[in-house]
């Protein structure tokens, strides 16, 4: 008690992680108590701004006791736990899964860190065989759950489908999309609460989509942008980067970000301004601060064109 107040106190839960006893305060999950002690962990549907959603399965760790392997991002810390982060087994869950990703989907601009642990696990994209012919525009989303019928074994099925150019803010590329399902997260009860996109079809034929698949423009899309901010594979993109990434003229290398704060209202929300050639190709915010946590609006995030 201090001055008045009541101050919630957590107790610690001691556990033990790759032989290393561990004490966390109580609520913690598993990737939070290992991130704690430096102990890293893959994750692609995770983001620490967003609710857990379990769909990716990257984060895979083994517990003593469970017949399965558990999501680390949202199972949360028991005291006496007994967690392995990198054994044969778990290994050989987040090599599968990220075999399967690259095998259907195209993973060459993927966030740095994504890159980083295909490489650390050997990931070898045409395990499956080589990508097989696109389906025709438009079929594999009209399939019903248990109709995807795969070819003679030699290819591995695609969801390429063209680039969705509809509006002047971003472009929707989805033979990029992994379905981790951030997108959503954010348009929905995590930031945005406009629930413009959410999930459509099932099994293979699964995709992020707007109610009736409308184009963004007819949709309740509000253009903050804060899909494509988490997005971790470029299937969500400013048209910007999109358009000089055609161009071959997009390069990170000769870009600076500047760190400000947005001049449009009195919230304080931070900005990081990408420039490249003395102009902004594109504006993002810090997960870290404590207002914005990474989110924007339309004016934030896109309304930097007078500038230029």
């Amino acid at each position: 008690m201090s001055d008045g107040v009541a101050v919630a106190i957590k107790r610690s839960v001691s556990f033990t992680v790759n032989d290393l006893e561990v004490s966390v305060p109580e609520g913690f999950t598993i990737l939070q108590a290992c991130r704690s002690q430096g102990i890293d962990i893959p994750t692609l549907c995770y983001l620490e701004v967003l609710t857990p959603v379990n769909t990716c399965r990257l984060c895979m760790v083994e517990v003593q006791g469970s017949r399965t392997l558990v999501p680390s991002c949202s199972r949360k810390v028991e005291p006496g736990m007994i967690v392995r982060t990198e054994s044969e087994r778990v290994a050989a869950s987040r090599k599968m899964v990220l075999e399967l990703l690259a095998s259907s989907v195209d993973m060459s601009i993927a966030s740095d860190e994504l890159t980083h642990w295909m490489n650390l696990y050997q990931v070898d994209k045409e395990r499956f065989g080589p990508l097989a012919e696109p389906t025709p525009l438009g079929e594999r989303h009209t399939q019903h759950s248990g109709q995807h019928i795969g070819d003679d074994g030699t290819r591995a099925a695609t969801v390429y489908k063209p680039v969705k150019v509809d509006n002047e803010q971003y472009v929707r590329d989805y033979s990029r999309c992994v379905l981790c399902y951030r997108c959503v997260e954010a348009c929905g009860t995590d930031a945005q609460n406009t629930f413009a996109i959410s999930l459509g079809g099932r099994g293979f034929a699964a995709h992020i989509t707007t109610e009736f698949d409308v184009t963004l423009p007819e949709s309740a899309c509000v253009y903050c942008g804060n899909c494509v901010a988490v997005c971790p594979t470029g299937a969500l993109m400013f048209k910007s980067e999109h358009d000089m990434r055609l161009n071959s003229t997009w390069d990170t290398s000769k870009q600076t970000v500047t760190r400000t704060v947005c001049p449009y209202c009195g919230v304080g929300c931070n900005l990081e301004i990408h420039e490249q050639d003395n102009r902004i190709v594109k504006v993002t915010s810090p997960l870290d601060h404590d207002v914005t946590k990474g989110m924007l609006c339309v004016k934030g995030r896109f309304g930097f064109e007078f500038v230029q």
